[in-house]
């Protein structure tokens, strides 16, 4: 109701007001206004008021005012975008309205496109970091498959930066902060003749941790996380050789070497005793029961033994090509050829903890995600005097390398071991038997007689991906008023995944226990017997039968903890080649009419679709089969399909105030088949097929420039996203399945309301200028795990950002003092199952479980001084 009454009072403009006005670009003697503001979401310069497609545009000063730098800071000024990051900058996730793709798993598409100058990059992380000079950036809302390709079936963020010009320029900024914070940065542009011009940008920019670290016994010394420290280079040549034909090459290089991401525990539970246990107090932070006990996350105290390095290396060049052709009454080809080389390596400490239990070096054998990826775009884009037209084609070939590993510590024996006992003890003592309860540390090795220790698991994954597709939009002018639109895009793809597994260490202990409980086995159980004969258990005050089915209980869950996929030894040595071939429909059909010179209003219906793909991790099941329950069965067979919407909108776009009021709102309603969720399920990401996802709401935009030098921009939106009532595995049956909460839940990191408010005030102080920018962002209560445990659940909070600045009139200085999350509101951004130490039920308040997060960004501020020449 609250959507039809928005979209009522927009379009409620009497007839006989109505004026015929042309959806076209406005005449070249109309003063410039909010109404003439262009965009690019259709790939052609259009008016955004004018573009039937719900989309927020966001101009160099207002990302300038609010300090956005990457896509991370973008959603202080965008309704409905999460941006988070988990155990590293390399984990990324957008999403709009809801709908995202999170989890450490490089196999796993976003579902939120990230397109930098007209090039698409193949992950949210990959395109993470200093996006340098902004002309504007685009946030296009729904599907959006039909022009920018497979892998937006929730939206697009368009980022176009400045080009370069034939004025000589020179820019220059240095910043310090809070947190040691200290950055530089500079850009010249020049022309190098009539027909030649370049701009060269480059940054450097560091700034200590804003985590604190317990290191426990070490061998980690560095005593603070989640630093930063990179630098940037981004170099553009301009050729017009006519005055038909532009070509701009742009080359960028970025460098980041950091420390990231430790995280924090939430919620602690009675695993933590024996981590304190074991690292003599300094593992956790020490509780007393009852467990589980709230942990104080907002001390921004982590615990890590382990460095967390992260090494991340982004290069490119592309060739834009845009010649106004003869043909077809001087229609535009334009050709877009990009290579990108991409890698990321990443130091963890898996178990997020001061003991020594499982972790990863920073060292490429170790911890590797590497993309090389081409593209190759080509559109050829015309307009007759009732018809807009596209026809284009889309290729790419993507190569991906990862390599992963665990390492296991010295305290990982002796810690799982005793959560093993401390389930098998009490179930022999319900049995009315003795059992010594001694030295629980010491039960794997009383059963197989092996350690654990080194190299666990050291595995290689390499993909290639070809991508094929033919594109065309093309909007029919059906009257002055009316205008029809209908995009196709036919999309053939061709993934191929090998895959190679290793354990260096052998996995002894995994061996000799599948040994010992192996059917085949003449002495079957005879280890089990011994360890617990050793512990006093009378067995022969048992029957044969009371033996095998104690036995027959006791196996499967020693064997499960002891064969986890890093120590299981039926992966070693296994090798795995995997296909998939998908050719896919995907388009859009829209019907937008001008009832007027203020009012517009549009209908829309959209295909999208997003690639399928293989799991990059260890899977094992009970069964073998990605659908089956826990056990340790490795999984061939690691694919999951492709993910489909369909969407359709009601929108309206109208015009006030000589042009310099924007009131837009777009009712949505969206329908997502086989939904990708990829969860942590304590051990490892694994992606499950959601049978349905549906996402509906309305999206509200204002932008108010009430008199001069005063700027208003924000939105509301609601959405209403929730997981469908199938339950297509186990895992989603309560009480036991850890997925048993998502049907019929609003989805993870999904919240009901979000909004922003941006005012931006410019006033004159004889030479001098003064500007001041303040801007918050609200989102209702969500949940930031992909279980929807209620321990992982956040509070509504507004995040707010301000700056104010002083400077000379002609631009030439400015001084900035600024603050980002100035009221310094504590969030979390993503929370999970701290690994190895949920293992109680999935149910809340379970006392075994320890629930961790990555947090927000605490309060920082600083002064940053720009001189412009």
């Amino acid at each position: 109701m609250l959507a039809l009454a928005v979209l009522a009072a927009l379009c409620a403009i009497p007839a006989a007001r109505a004026q015929q006005a042309s959806p076209s670009a406005p005449p070249e003697d109309e003063p410039t206004t909010l109404a003439t503001m262009t965009v690019t979401a259709q790939k052609r310069e259009e008016q955004m008021q004018n573009v039937p497609i719900s989309v927020t545009a966001l101009p160099e000063q207002l990302l300038q005012d609010t300090g956005v730098r990457d896509v991370k800071d973008l959603q202080v000024l965008v309704p409905g975008l999460t941006v988070t990051s988990t155990q590293s900058e390399v984990q990324t996730t957008a999403r709009i309205r809801g709908i995202g793709t999170v989890g450490d798993n490089a196999g796993l598409e976003s579902s939120v496109g990230v397109v930098i100058d007209g090039v698409y990059r193949p992950r949210n992380g990959v395109g993470f970091g200093d996006l340098g000079e902004i002309e504007r950036i685009e946030v296009l809302k729904g599907p959006q498959g039909t022009v920018f390709g497979k892998n937006t079936s929730a939206g697009v963020i368009n980022v176009i930066t400045r080009r370069p010009s034939y004025t000589q320029s020179a820019e220059g900024e240095i910043t310090v902060g809070n947190y040691g914070a200290l950055g530089v940065s500079g850009a010249y542009n020049d022309a190098l003749s009539d027909n030649a011009a370049f701009r060269i940008y480059a940054a450097k920019r560091k700034r200590d941790g804003f985590m604190d670290v317990r290191t426990g016994n070490g061998p980690r010394t560095l005593n603070e996380d989640n630093d930063q420290n990179f630098h940037s280079l981004r170099a553009q040549l301009l050729f017009e050789p006519t005055d038909n034909l532009d070509i701009n090459f742009i080359a960028d290089y970025t460098s980041r070497e950091e420390n990231c991401c430790a995280a924090v525990q939430t919620t602690i539970g009675q695993t933590s005793l024996v981590i304190n246990g074991l690292t003599g107090g300094t593992g956790l932070p020490l509780q007393t029961p009852p467990f589980p006990k709230p942990g104080d996350p907002f001390a921004r105290v982590a615990y890590s033994n382990r460095d967390t390095t992260q090494d991340i290396k982004d290069k490119g060049i592309s060739a834009e090509v845009n010649w106004d052709t003869p043909w077809f009454n001087g229609a535009t080809l334009t050709s877009i050829t990009a290579f990108r080389d991409w890698q990321a390596i990443n130091g963890l400490d898996f178990d997020f903890s001061g003991a020594d239990i499982l972790y990863r070096n920073a060292d490429e054998d170790q911890s590797l995600t590497a993309f090389e990826t081409f593209t190759q775009e080509f559109r050829l884009t015309g307009a007759t005097d009732r018809v807009d037209w596209m026809v284009g084609m889309f290729y790419s070939d993507e190569d991906l390398k990862r390599n992963e590993s665990y390492q296991i510590g010295p305290h990982y024996e002796p810690y799982v071991s005793t959560l093993v006992f401390g389930q098998v003890a009490p179930a022999i003592a319900a049995m009315g038997l003795p059992i010594n309860t001694a030295n629980p540390q010491n039960f794997f090795r009383e059963i197989t007689g092996q350690p654990f220790a080194g190299f666990g698991a050291m595995d290689r994954y390499q993909q290639n991906a070809k991508s094929a597709a033919l594109f065309t939009n093309n909007t029919w002018h059906a009257t002055d008023s009316l205008d029809l639109t209908l995009g196709l895009r036919y999309t053939r793809e061709k993934k191929e995944l090998s895959s190679l597994y290793s354990n260096p260490n052998g996995s002894a202990a995994c061996a000799t226990m599948l040994q010992d409980a192996s059917a085949a086995n003449p002495n079957r159980f005879a280890r089990l017997a011994g360890a617990l004969a050793g512990r006093g258990v009378p067995l022969g005050a048992l029957t044969p039968q009371q033996q095998a089915a104690l036995f027959g209980a006791l196996a499967p869950q020693i064997a499960g903890f002891m064969c986890l996929p890093w120590a299981n030894a039926l992966h070693n040595g296994r090798s795995t080649r995997q296909e998939m071939e998908e050719k896919e429909w995907s388009g859009t059909l829209k019907a937008a009419y001008r009832w007027n010179e203020h009012v517009m209003t549009y209908a829309s219906a959209a295909r999208g679709y997003k690639g399928g793909g293989f799991n990059l991790d260890r899977v094992q099941s009970s069964n073998g089969l990605s659908s089956g329950s826990a056990g340790i069965v490795p999984v061939d067979d690691t694919s999951f399909p492709g993910e489909f919407v369909d969407s359709y909108e009601l929108g309206a776009k109208t015009t006030w105030r000589d042009g310099n009021l924007l009131l837009n709102a777009t009712l949505f309603h969206q329908t997502y088949d086989d939904f990708q969720l990829n969860s942590f399920l304590g051990t490892s990401f694994v992606v499950r097929s959601i049978p349905e996802v549906v996402s509906q709401g309305v999206d509200t935009e204002i932008i108010w420039q009430p008199m001069r030098g005063l700027m208003l921009q924000g939105g509301l939106m609601y959405a209403d996203t929730k997981y469908g009532d199938e339950m297509p595995t186990s895992e989603f049956v309560a009480p036991g399945g850890p997925l048993y909460k998502l049907p019929g839940s609003q989805i993870s990191f999904a919240p009901e309301w979000s909004g922003t408010a941006s005012v931006t005030y410019e006033r004159d102080f004889g030479n001098l200028l003064g500007r001041f920018n303040i801007g918050a962002k609200y989102m209702s209560e969500f949940n930031t795990g992909s279980d929807l445990d209620v321990e992982k659940t956040q509070d509504a909070f507004t995040v707010v950002n301000a700056r104010i600045g002083l400077g000379a009139q002609d631009g030439r200085w400015m001084l900035e003092l600024w603050g980002l999350n100035i009221f310094d509101k504590d969030y979390v951004q993503v929370g999970f199952d701290a690994p190895l130490q949920a293992v109680g039920s999935p149910q809340p308040g379970d006392p075994l479980n320890t629930y961790n997060a990555f947090l927000g960004a605490p309060r920082t501020y600083g002064m940053t001084l720009r001189v412009r020449y």
